[in-house]
């Protein structure tokens, strides 16, 4: 699938005040492109090396294998995935190939002990038959510790940008593939499930969310992504599974779904949008009410899934193409609007709600310009949104890097190498209601003192100092001269902030700048799921 990313052109290195790029008034694919918002740069991140308001705890190079993927926790447990496959395939650019010279050592889903978050080390692997195998990425994994039940997101990898095999969904399938942790060092594969429509049409994953019902503990539901460049209402673009009879050799049931591209400008034509409006993530609300959409060229909506929530129709599959709450052309826009930008085009990768708070922190990516020519610098960045009046959601504040600034590109910094081969790009957010936490690609992890949402504003960053070496280095992220890639969700456990870097491994931090205090009191949250602290967070008075 093609991925694009949104970015706005600005040229200064300190707070403006006023109107983005663009006048007042409708873009051509709908909504405003202008609206009084501030936008805050923060100078740290870029650098490898280099910190501020962080103490490294623990780190785990994870063998170098490279190519590290999402991670999850449960108990004193963290589970790995891999970001490439079990084959032998030399990436591009490797000077090893082409060919199926560069062995992918580890290729399976890691198992971390992190009793002593000062010495991580391994474990075990979830290795073949089941993970670990030719031509498929077990990209996203989650745990419902309730059923201590591991939840493994497997599909196909690219030849280009994974240094996998050029294949098919039908040789290499996708499918979600669940474990029982029973034995957490022993993971016991229980089921797979292939998400499967009302009508019977198989449709890829690309990311998940897990919910658990705050009034029903035992009911855990998955909100998954299935981006399709289709506005068929009868093709998903997002379902909801019901996963809580699995761990007890019960069946996954489809929930609800919904594709809600034929309501954009135009039909959701192709052509305007690029081939770039599906949905890639979401995220609901602590109680599962609302959800909300990052719709890649489509940028954010708001959905009602309150029927979701109430199980108000059980044993039916709820339609949800007409629960919007935002209608596509009032949602925020930013960025030059769509169609024909060549630079800075929208895009929505996570949007993520503050607990407790009217506020959505909304990331997008952009990768360099060897996946396409409109990619590269200035990549992307945050966007606060104000979704107080859910049916008009507005831009109050959005924060960057020095990376992410206009005069940044073609300077002396972004060389050719640069450009092509890194991206210094917001990606996957943990929120608290005052502070979060990014990982930035090449800018590190980020905290971001979020307290006055229009004025969002640096806390503190992490960026490690790269491995000399692994065995597998990403052939879009990291070939430049930035050897860091700060990719998944943070992970907030008893204090200590757990993240992955795509080639250097885990990283166990303690953060000590703004509001120190509210990261350091979480037992467990996730910006990934509903778990832990997120339903306490998310109620009045629940900092």
């Amino acid at each position: 699938m093609r991925y694009r990313w949104a970015v706005i052109s600005f040229s200064t290195s300190v707070t403006l005040l006023g109107a983005t790029a663009g006048a007042l008034g409708a873009a051509p694919g709908g909504g405003v492109t202008a609206r009084p918002a501030s936008v805050t740069v923060g100078p740290g991140g870029g650098t490898p090396g280099t910190s501020k308001n962080f103490v490294l705890v623990g780190h785990d190079p994870l063998f170098g294998r490279g190519m590290n993927a999402a991670a999850t926790i449960f108990r004193h447990f963290v589970y790995i995935g891999n970001r490439t496959d079990g084959s032998a395939i030399c990436g591009v650019g490797d000077p090893r190939g082409p060919g199926a010279n560069c062995p992918h050592p580890h290729p399976g889903v890691l198992i971390e002990d992190v009793a002593d978050p000062a010495h991580p080390h391994v474990v075990g692997e979830i290795g073949p038959p089941f993970e670990g195998n030719t031509g498929i990425t077990s990209r996203e994994v989650r745990v419902w510790p309730r059923a201590k039940l591991l939840v493994v997101m497997n599909f196909r990898c690219s030849s280009v940008i994974h240094a996998c095999p050029r294949g098919t969904d039908k040789l290499f399938p996708f499918d979600l593939a669940f474990y029982s942790l029973a034995d957490p060092v022993h993971p016991t594969f229980i089921s797979s499930y292939v998400p499967t429509s009302a009508a019977g049409l198989q449709v890829k994953p690309h990311e998940m969310y897990l919910w658990q019902d705050p009034k029903r503990p035992g009911r855990a539901l998955l909100w998954i992504s299935t981006p399709e460049l289709t506005s068929d209402p009868a093709v998903p673009n997002m379902m909801i599974v019901d996963i809580s009879q699995v761990a007890d050799g019960g069946p996954v049931t489809e929930v609800a779904e919904g594709n809600w591209n034929e309501l954009y400008p135009n039909g959701g034509s192709e052509v305007t949008f690029q081939n770039d409006l599906y949905t890639h993530s979401m995220a609901p609300t602590a109680d599962g009410t609302r959800t909300y959409l990052s719709m890649e060229g489509g940028e954010m909506l708001v959905l009602d899934t309150s029927a979701v929530a109430s199980d108000s129709s059980p044993g039916t599959v709820i339609n949800l193409n007409n629960d919007l709450i935002t209608d596509p052309a009032n949602r925020p826009i930013w960025g030059n609007p769509l169609p024909g930008c060549l630079k800075a085009c929208p895009e929505g990768h996570s949007s993520v709600p503050l607990p407790g708070r009217p506020y959505v922190l909304v990331t997008d990516e952009i990768y360099g310009t060897f996946t396409d020519p409109t990619f590269g610098c200035p990549w992307g960045w945050v966007h606060m949104i104000n979704v107080s009046d859910p049916a008009h959601p507005q831009i109050v504040g959005e924060y960057k890097i020095t990376q992410d600034e206009q005069p940044f590109c073609g300077s002396p910094a972004d060389d050719a190498a640069t450009e092509q081969f890194t991206s210094y790009s917001s990606h996957n957010p943990t929120v608290l209601p005052d502070l979060a936490f990014i990982d930035w690609h090449s800018g590190g992890l980020q905290a971001i003192d979020i307290a006055d949402p229009a004025n969002p504003a640096q806390a503190g960053w992490f960026s490690p100092t790269p491995l000399a070496s692994v065995a597998t280095e990403d052939p879009a992220l990291s070939r430049g001269p930035n050897k860091v890639v700060l990719w998944s969700y943070p992970v907030i456990r008893n204090g200590l902030i757990y993240v992955i870097d795509i080639r250097n491994g885990l990283y166990i931090l303690r953060y000590t700048g703004p509001h120190a205090a509210e990261a350091a009191g979480i037992h467990f949250l996730e910006g990934n799921s509903n778990l832990g602290g997120a339903v306490r967070l998310a109620e009045p008075g629940g900092r």
